[in-house]
């Protein structure tokens, strides 16, 4: 009898909060627990946390018992009998050599070192989470409310990182997450930074800089300094890696799937019966306009390597001989980053430079030219001698007769991947830089245009060649620019 009396005047004294399956206390004259509203609230802006002890505040806005650290701007209390909160080396220290982080609770330790409880799974030494008995990995905490989802919700949120839970980036319309205490995610600036003299990429792990400048954990294969993958000791070179299961396939795997991505790994185009890779962020392959996307007006082709164009537009590596010019060509990684023309022209001694255009139409073009006629110049740029000129057009083969350059252009493939707007603004700078007058002979060597065998094609060239020369030396022609088409 006179323990059911107890129990009655706990339940009068202390009332439950009201809101569904909570067997926690009310707090106040509230009818709710603190996690559900109850008590005092911090009396800041948009704040609904619980007010600390018997401030207006709760502990982030300064409110609670006990000094705040000492450190400038920082509002957290002080941790033990120190005069700084964990975070800036208050309270008990983690035992464990070179290590400066909180031992938790009852234990000498940090969790990364052992401390706290451990998961109870056989062989995991990962830290339990929050109130349960395993780690995050194998279930622990609390997790994600999407259907079908096992993640662990991110922050004081319902969500997993992939489901938007957790803090977000502030930039207008990034949804990724924001990185450590920062507002922001790494690609907008979140997050630690590289300190190598400007290097604005993230620091890997627990060290100061980028994977590029040493950071993060390293492959621990003798005078091998690349980056270790993921949660192994070696870099991708030396088998840090996940292979793809393809038979006889050494290719690393891609993302969370067990193939490469010529095998089918990784993120695929959403496009119906297209089978090629997602570029980027994107659902759609680069083919169906996923992945960046050239900024040049009404280009709809891919930004090349970093860059904000494409290939026809100057965008990828360039060519260091030729980066200058107005038709600077792509860099060859064969080549040393040069392009085959100006590798042949700077090394000409080079073994590769001996089979550089061997074989090519132009060069057939070229011979075919210098066995009828003397002084054409080939495929050298065009520009005046005492100026700084940037406009630096290439001719494939020109000549100047009086105050007329004839000029013979190999169009191999018909030109298909040259921009329409791009050759009329050629024309304007190549008249520029010679304001007499011009004619263009358009020639396509290609047979799958018209079916005129190559010979019989370069003899009509050497034929239209001759009457243009004759009409120049007559002064016959009158325009100031003629276009002269051959199979094009």
């Amino acid at each position: 009898m006179h323990e059911e009396y107890c129990v009655e005047i706990k339940r009068r004294i202390f009332p439950r909060c009201i809101e569904p399956d909570c067997n926690k206390d009310a707090k106040g004259k509230s009818n709710k627990c603190i996690a559900h509203g109850g008590g005092k609230r911090c009396n800041e802006t948009d704040c609904k946390v619980s007010a600390r002890g018997k401030t207006d505040k709760c502990a982030a806005h300064g409110g609670g018992w006990g000094k705040r650290c000492n450190e400038p701007d920082c509002t957290f209390n002080t941790a033990g009998k120190t005069d700084k909160c964990a975070t800036h080396g208050g309270g008990r220290r983690c035992n464990e050599v070179d290590c400066n982080r909180s031992a938790i609770n009852g234990y000498d330790k940090c969790t990364a070192h052992g401390g706290g409880k451990r998961c109870n799974e056989p062989d995991c030494k990962s830290c339990a989470a929050a109130k349960s008995d395993k780690c995050a990995t194998h279930g622990g905490g609390r997790r994600c409310n999407e259907q079908d989802c096992n993640k662990s919700a991110a922050g004081k949120t319902d969500k997993c990182v992939s489901h938007g839970g957790g803090k977000r980036c502030n930039e207008p319309d990034c949804k990724v997450s924001a990185i450590g205490k920062t507002d922001k995610c790494v690609k907008h600036g979140g997050g630690k930074r590289c300190n190598e003299l400007e290097c604005k990429a993230s620091a890997r792990g627990k060290t100061d800089k980028c994977v590029a400048h040493g950071g993060g954990k390293r492959c621990n294969e003798p005078d091998c300094n690349a980056g270790a993958q993921g949660k192994t000791d070696k870099c991708t070179r030396h088998g840090g890696r996940t292979i793809c299961v393809e038979p006889n396939c050494n290719t690393s795997a891609y993302g969370k799937t067990d193939k490469c991505i010529a095998h089918g790994g990784g993120k695929r185009c959403n496009e119906a019966d297209c089978k090629a890779s997602a570029a980027s962020k994107t659902d759609k392959c680069k083919k169906h306009g996923g992945g960046k996307r050239c900024n040049e007006p009404d280009c709809n082709t891919s930004a090349q390597s970093g860059t904000d164009k494409c290939i026809a537009h100057g965008g990828g590596p360039r060519c260091p001989n030729c980066i200058d010019w107005i038709d600077s060509r792509c860099s060859n990684v064969k080549y040393d980053g040069y392009c085959a023309t100006c590798f042949k022209r700077c090394f000409p001694a080079d073994a590769r430079s001996q089979v550089i255009y061997s074989h090519t139409k132009e060069i057939m073009v070229r011979n075919k030219i210098n066995e009828n006629f003397e002084g054409f110049t080939h495929d050298r740029p065009l520009y005046t001698g005492n100026c700084d000129c940037t406009h630096r057009r290439r001719i494939d083969h020109r000549k100047l007769i009086g105050n007329t350059m004839l000029a013979t252009e190999t169009d191999e493939f018909g030109h298909r991947g040259y921009d329409d707007r791009d050759e009329e603004i050629r024309y304007d700078d190549l008249y520029m830089i010679h304001s007499g007058k011009w004619i263009f002979i358009r020639f396509n060597p290609d047979s799958n245009v018209s079916k005129v065998d190559i010979d019989d094609k370069l003899d009509t060239l050497i034929e239209t060649i001759r009457k243009c020369i004759g009409r120049i030396e007559r002064d016959e022609n009158t325009e100031l620019v003629e276009i002269i088409k051959l199979y094009c």
